[in-house]
């Protein structure tokens, strides 16, 4: 796959993962800005406390894109993984110990959300 291609299928699993953390969270996402070195994220979440990775790939190295975004992520942030194969579901991916943080970060981030999204 040329780079072109690479990139715009990278943008557009981006896209697509973000309106999918949308519809299931209930709160805004959008893609992250990391091509202009303002953001790191491959999706930014208005809950406070994660780091997404996007991987749209038929094949995923799960422990390399694990890792990575372990290492991309903040402190205070939990990291994981969104994977989609062609013509498969979203997959979240992340680091058992990680899961009650996800829990919680997603519990008070929806929480502090007023309703309408004003």
């Amino acid at each position: 796959m040329s780079g072109r291609r690479s990139r715009n299928k990278g943008k557009r699993g981006e896209l697509s993962a973000a309106r999918a953390l949308s519809e299931v969270l209930g709160v805004p996402a959008r893609r992250g800005q990391q091509f202009s070195g303002i953001e790191g994220k491959d999706v930014v979440v208005e809950i406070p406390g994660l780091h997404v990775e996007v991987k749209r790939t038929e094949k995923l190295s799960l422990y390399p894109a694990v890792e990575q975004a372990a290492r991309d992520a903040k402190p205070d942030e939990v990291p994981l993984v969104l994977h989609r194969r062609n013509a498969k579901p979203w997959l979240v991916i992340l680091n058992l110990e990680d899961l009650m943080k996800l829990v919680r970060a997603i519990d008070h981030g929806t929480q502090t959300v007023p309703e309408g999204g004003d």
